[in-house]
């Protein structure tokens, strides 16, 4: 930074210590030194509008999803009376779907346990928009609105970015982390017969090393 000329603002900076808890709890450190500044470790960064915490839970950024889209659900709730049904659909569209779809490739592989509470801020849409109450099945209501479960539209999500890696439409980043499976020519299997099959690495975490795009991709 000094030989471009530019300084660190250290109170913009923070700093991310990314491991499991064992290895985080063993360590000692507890800040990052960067010529004169100290830059101390925080539990959660924000980065292009994603919570990342220091152990890749995504709790932090589900929980800030949740509390954000009841609020707002809460500010429709109050205004329902006076909506058409196609109205308040795009009002649940731009401020609740747009948050639960955003970045959500990044929530795949979690425990359905983490995806709990994304799902109850999809229910609560539907019943909101469709007039009904906690006893009526989510299961019609969704389908009737023609949307998708949470867990679902993370796979699709996924999928998609798979898809555009494969067809030269997504960045060279991603498009160079997947690897087309390839089976020697004297070998007869019935994966050789698809030739779109891709190659899953092996992974060390599979907490961590699972969800990662290389693995969760080729997967879904």
């Amino acid at each position: 930074m000094t030989e471009n000329k530019l300084k660190l603002n250290s109170e913009k900076t923070e700093a991310l210590l990314v491991g499991t808890r064992q290895k985080i709890a063993s360590l000692t450190v507890t800040d990052l030194r960067l010529d004169d500044t100290t830059v101390p470790f925080s539990p959660a960064v924000k980065s292009l509008g994603v919570f990342l915490d220091s152990t890749l839970s995504m709790q932090t950024h589900i929980s800030f999803i949740i509390k954000t889209c009841f609020f707002h659900l809460r500010r429709i709730a109050s205004i329902r009376r006076y909506l058409t049904h196609d109205a308040c659909v795009k009002l649940v569209v731009s401020l609740i779907f747009s948050r639960l779809d955003y970045c959500n490739s990044l929530l795949a592989g979690l425990p359905a346990s983490s995806i709990h509470g994304l799902q109850r801020v999809q229910n609560a849409a539907a019943r909101l928009t469709l007039r009904k109450t906690k006893r009526d099945h989510i299961t019609p209501l969704l389908r009737s609105l023609h949307w998708l479960p949470v867990n679902t539209r993370i796979s699709y999500k996924l999928s998609t970015l798979v898809y555009k890696c494969l067809n030269d439409s997504a960045p060279e980043y991603l498009q160079s982390s997947l690897d087309l499976h390839t089976q020697p020519s004297d070998r007869h299997l019935r994966s050789a017969a698809d030739p779109l099959r891709l190659h899953i690495p092996r992974s060390k975490l599979a907490s961590a090393g699972q969800r990662a795009f290389p693995s969760a991709g080729p997967s879904v």
